[in-house]
């Protein structure tokens, strides 16, 4: 039986869920679950090889947590467990795979949709899941929703071992340097274990991938800068929206560290849930701004970023931008004339009304759209502190034959390289969207691909 492997019962308990007490980070996202779907039950489950753990319960009055389980015979986890995919139940009591199940009659599950949550290196550790109580017809939007929040506080448990181990591996480090010089070695791998898990955590926030979307090319570039163990909080982003558009977003969280990279997290996995919901950039932005005063109530976390929402077109695709706080999106046109849009705005997290705006364009086959982090202007050369800075940029997007939007991305990469000698100071992330072809555009994918970015 699955739940009983080892393997993945080692990765349940390595978590260190089991027996806790709520947390607001598993909290917030069973509670958005709740909301956007109109369920009266949201969970967070570990499940190790006797019961279905509740670390996150929306709907159930119980505190204690002893009280916050059922066994895992009773529980519908056992199913996801038991399948690595995730299951979704109209009529529980109908359903072949579920009838007979206590739980039908105890906690009067009638419908129930949920996805697995799972380590970094692959096992099922329990669900993200939603119940109702009458029969339902679980709608694309609201599996879309569930497999984003899953996916969410799978992230959430990955960076918490990732800073553990990490941090132990730094102490470890700074231990060994007190140490005699028969101690050096060991202490400079216990550094070098530091840094590779400080990029391990850092990639964790970026996507592997990059969408495959008809009509459009698609490149990034993500250069590292900061300490060897540092984790800074530049990201990008691409996803699906509704009514076939697609959500573009260039980030930049202030501070590094731990909290710099949670905060990486919150704004990645909240831009997914709402841009389910809306293809407009500014509401997108807003409802991230909103999570970032809401979900950081002590230790207030700021960033900035731009969001495009790409939609097909008949000329080619349509463009809309907002920005928090970030600098415009750059438009390159086939002639090479490179024009801004969006309009800054506040920076995200301090204000309730960053004032964001829309602006709209439509691009045609041959000319890009380049979103980038202030790494890229800000570049420093390191015998004057000369900044690289807005125009510079300008002038090579406009130089660069724009042959493919790989072309773009690796021409502001090299330059970038070259202007600080190789010594980048500050993350810096690249993306840069071409259009290709109008017939592809006009049929756009409902499903994406993924395609490799690097």
């Amino acid at each position: 039986m699955q739940v009983a492997v080892p393997a993945r019962l080692a990765a349940v308990r390595r978590t260190g869920l089991l027996d806790t007490a709520a947390e607001e980070a598993f909290d917030r996202l069973t509670r958005l679950a709740a909301t956007l779907l109109g369920a009266p039950y949201a969970f967070v489950t570990v499940v190790d090889e006797t019961r279905s753990f509740w670390k996150s319960c929306i709907g159930v009055a119980a505190t204690s947590v002893a009280d916050l389980q059922n066994p895992v015979g009773e529980s519908f986890c056992q199913y996801v467990i038991g399948t690595g995919r995730e299951l979704v139940v109209t009529d529980a009591a109908a359903d072949i795979r579920t009838r007979g199940n206590p739980s039908i009659d105890r906690m009067g599950v009638r419908a129930w949709a949920g996805f697995p949550i799972r380590s970094a290196d692959g096992y099922v550790l329990g669900t993200f899941c939603a119940v109702d109580t009458v029969t339902r017809d679980w709608t694309p939007h609201d599996l879309d929703v569930l497999d984003t929040l899953a996916h969410a506080a799978a992230g959430e448990i990955a960076l918490r071992i990732a800073v553990a181990d990490a941090e132990q591996a730094t102490a470890q480090a700074q231990a060994a340097t007190a140490l005699a010089q028969a101690a050096t070695l060991e202490a400079l791998e216990a550094a070098d274990e530091a840094a590779m898990l400080s990029r391990t955590l850092q990639e964790s926030l970026l996507p592997p991938h990059l969408p495959d979307i008809p009509g459009l090319e698609l490149a990034a570039r993500y250069l590292r800068g900061g300490r060897g163990a540092d984790v800074l909080g530049d990201f990008y982003d691409v996803f699906h929206s509704p009514r076939g558009t697609w959500g573009v977003v260039v980030g930049d969280v202030a501070g590094k560290g731990a909290q710099a990279a949670k905060t990486t997290a919150l704004a990645r996995y909240t831009l997914r849930a709402t841009a389910a919901r809306t293809a407009t950039p500014s509401a997108n932005l807003g409802a991230l701004n909103t999570a970032l005063l809401e979900w950081f109530t002590q230790d207030s976390q700021f960033l900035t970023a731009v969001y495009a929402s790409l939609r097909p077109h008949p000329a080619g695709f349509t463009v809309r931008v907002a920005c928090g706080g970030h600098d415009p999106a750059l438009v390159r046109r086939r002639d090479c004339r490179v024009e801004p849009l969006g309009v800054p705005g506040i920076i995200l997290g301090c204000v309730d009304d960053p004032q964001l705006r829309d602006r709209r364009a439509v691009l045609h086959p041959g000319d890009s759209l380049i979103m980038y982090t202030d790494g890229v202007t800000e570049a420093r050369r390191p015998t004057d502190r000369a900044m690289f800075g807005t125009e510079a940029l300008y002038e090579l997007l406009a130089d660069t034959p724009a042959v493919s939007a790989d072309r773009l991305a690796g021409a502001v990469e090299s330059a970038v390289l070259e202007h600080t000698d190789r010594r980048i100071a500050d993350d810096t992330a690249i993306l840069v969207l071409r259009v290709v072809s109008i017939d592809a555009a006009a049929t756009p994918s409902d499903h994406p691909q993924e395609g490799t970015s690097l």
